[in-house]
């Protein structure tokens, strides 16, 4: 069974942009890229048919602009690069990357409800 493509940090900026708002045109993509960074409309363009040959977008070609669609579920891209992340930067170890998450950021009296709460599910514990 082939695994999914994994996506370049371009191509994940692309694609949030697309789960974030749905099928786009190439235009809208590179309107939403913009707002956080310089990058050139045939740059996004000449991304985003990339992507298509390598099945991480589908082209809709029915009018003449040309609207994209994610060929790749988010959560499980996610997952995918959580876990080459995991592997190559803690050695697989979730607690080594929690531990450093909250070690070095300010972490909410809700993020860590929410992370307790997680716990205690994860556990077998009550809500």
């Amino acid at each position: 069974m082939e695994t999914a493509p994994k996506p370049t940090e371009s191509e994940l900026e692309i694609l949030q942009v697309l789960w974030q708002h749905g099928p786009s045109t190439v235009r809208f993509v590179h309107e939403e890229l913009s707002k956080t960074k310089e990058v050139g409309y045939t740059t996004t363009l000449k991304l985003m048919q990339i992507m298509a040959d390598k099945e991480m977008l589908k082209a809709d070609k029915t009018s003449r602009s040309h609207i994209f669609r994610p060929l790749l579920e988010e959560e499980n891209t996610q997952r995918q690069l959580l876990d080459r992340f995991l592997d190559a930067t803690f050695r697989g170890s979730a607690g080594k990357l929690v531990m450093q998450a909250l070690g070095n950021n300010r972490t909410s009296k809700e993020e860590l409800d929410e992370i307790r709460n997680l716990l205690d599910k994860l556990e077998g514990g009550k809500k």
